[in-house]
């Protein structure tokens, strides 16, 4: 699969939009559930939400239920995070991840990128 390379963070006032993507250097195998998860100074990691390659079913912590839509382009092995209604308690560095499991616990993920930081302003 190769490694995985976040973009589109940036600074945005508090009800604003985002656009977050993931996209894989190589092909994202059919078995695989591609991930996001956020982590602000001095908490630990915590997931967003995750979507399954082959089908296209998708997962939201409660957190952002309603707020965040995970979706994926097959022909361009990307997935995306379009963020709306962002909150101050968003702010975060995102990151994206693969796994082989149904799974919110960020041990069971790997190929991690860089993460791509996200403000919120009030």
């Amino acid at each position: 699969q190769g490694q995985l390379l976040e973009s589109g963070g940036g600074l945005v006032q508090a009800g604003g939009s985002l656009r977050l993507s993931c996209a894989a250097s190589g092909r994202i195998y059919s078995s695989k559930l591609i991930g996001w998860f956020r982590q602000a100074p001095g908490k630990e990691r915590e997931f967003v939400a995750r979507i399954r390659w082959s089908t296209g079913v998708t997962y939201y912590a409660d957190s952002v239920k309603g707020r965040f839509t995970i979706s994926k382009d097959s022909p361009r092995q990307t997935v995306y995070l379009q963020m709306d209604n962002l909150k101050p308690e968003d702010t975060a560095a995102y990151y994206c991840a693969d796994t082989i499991q149904a799974t919110t616990s960020p041990a069971e993920y790997r190929n991690w990128g860089q993460g791509t930081q996200v403000t919120v302003s009030s």
